[in-house]
């Protein structure tokens, strides 16, 4: 008996869980006979929709519905919980690391195959800002994002109760740097959030939170456009959202936000989303790699001048075969990464089959943000839009958009709940410290010898 042609898919995020989804689908007889296996590697069980974190954190959208649990989705793939250290193509081989060899106690494994999908994402692109590793908050999780949600609420529990003022002032400015998607929409659905929530503190009113957005270029949202992004400017500023566009942070040691224009904010919350960079395990394999660390790939999603290995996503550098332009790339983003994965699985499933391959091409049909509830801004095929309006479509394509019927149908269902009761104002940080309490109770008291009384 010859040994199933094995596809490992290194990544389980948008890339990774929509390939493995269509090759489960376009290899069912492969599958069922034993021919082919699909092996996806990757750090979570789940898949996480980012474009519902800023929903998450303001809690309009539970956090068990932004994620897609794999091993539902893809019941017919071998899922693996661990991380792939290194990638040796010539050889077929990827080092990786479990929870099971992190218990055994026996170091990396190696994991052969006979096609290779790389697709781990990107990380957060950091500066050596000093103070920022100590103080900075990312927003590119679901942990992340629960966790902001529940450190803003906190703040304001620590100003409620606090009698130094200069304790109250820092509890209550936020500071958000990146004026991007992740930043400008985090920061809109909690400012929306935290302004509701203050209703319910006797002595914090609205007008008492500061929130500042920092950004580095001249302008927010640059996928939405010029003249949209100056709207959004003009509404987050209409909101007491104090925007600096052209700066940018200096420095962030003992909660003090110093910015490039010289301005100083004590601050015990800064959220970093000024940008992403391509997992590090890029620099861990034999493929080519462009001058920002992506993959070379050709327009067939295969990597540049290599057999047997695919890319797509934020790893991946792909030509933009609908721009026209001589060198033009696909922006990394969710829209090129899922139609991407199609092609891809497409391909991989040709390629098994001795078939033609397909060229990626897809020209770029707009953006859509949002600004908080009911208000947002979108350029979608030439169209702009502001306000409701762009606030409704971007619910309705990402609703559109998120996998599964089921997570379709519980986030809608959550939304329509939300729209006739009032927005819950809990934070629930100890979830970060579960055993803290049982700690504290088993933990014998001052100057008791732990010895039981008779």
């Amino acid at each position: 008996m010859t040994e199933p042609a094995r596809i490992l898919v290194v990544g389980g995020g948008y890339v990774g869980m929509y390939t493995a989804l269509r090759l489960q689908r376009q290899l069912r007889a492969e599958l069922r006979s034993g021919a082919a296996e699909i092996v996806v590697v990757t750090p979570e069980p789940y898949m996480t929709y980012q474009p519902f974190l800023p929903e998450a954190a303001a809690g309009s959208i539970s956090p068990r519905h932004v994620v897609v649990p794999l091993r539902r989705v893809l019941d017919r793939c071998r899922i693996l919980i661990g991380e792939v250290r290194s990638v040796d193509h010539a050889e077929r081989t990827a080092t990786l690391s479990t929870l099971a060899t992190d218990e055994e106690g026996t170091g990396p494994v190696e994991l052969t195959y006979d096609e290779l999908v790389i697709a781990p994402g990107s990380v957060s692109r950091t500066l050596p800002v000093p103070g920022l590793a100590e103080h900075g908050i990312g927003f590119k999780t679901v942990e992340e994002a629960i966790g902001l949600r529940n450190h803003v609420i906190e703040q304001m529990d620590i100003a409620s109760s606090t009698r130094d003022p200069a304790i109250r002032d820092a509890a209550l400015t936020f500071v958000f740097v990146g004026g991007g998607y992740a930043g400008v929409e985090a920061l809109a659905e909690l400012e929306d959030m935290a302004r509701y929530t203050a209703r319910y503190y006797h002595n914090i009113k609205p007008g008492d939170l500061r929130w500042v957005l920092v950004e580095a270029t001249g302008r927010i949202l640059p996928e939405v456009g010029e003249k949209m992004g100056r709207y959004a400017v003009r509404e987050l500023r209409a909101r007491n959202v104090d925007v600096r566009l052209e700066t940018r942070l200096d420095s962030c040691e003992d909660r003090v936000a110093v910015l490039s224009d010289g301005t100083r904010l004590p601050t015990r919350t800064l959220v970093w989303t000024a940008g992403v960079r391509p997992s590090p395990l890029l620099a861990a394999t034999d493929l080519p790699l462009d001058g920002r660390g992506r993959i070379r790939c050709t327009a067939r999603l295969s990597v540049e001048g290599v057999e047997h290995a695919w890319a797509a996503g934020d790893a991946a550098a792909v030509p933009d075969v609908t721009s026209g332009e001589p060198g033009g790339e696909c922006a990394p983003n969710a829209q090129h990464a899922v139609r991407q994965a199609r092609v891809l699985a497409g391909n991989i499933a040709a390629s098994l089959r001795g078939q033609p391959l397909e060229e990626y091409a897809h020209a770029y049909a707009g953006s859509v943000a949002s600004l908080g509830l009911h208000k947002g801004v979108a350029h979608v095929y030439g169209r702009k839009l502001k306000g409701y309006p762009a606030w409704f479509m971007h619910r309705a394509y990402h609703l559109s958009r998120v996998p599964t019927f089921n997570r379709k149908a519980r986030v809608l269902a959550e939304w329509t709940l939300s729209g006739l009761f009032k927005r819950e104002i809990v934070s629930l940080g100890s979830l970060e410290h579960p055993r803290a309490e049982f700690e504290l109770a088993a933990s014998p008291p001052p100057g008791d010898d732990d010895k039981p009384s008779s």
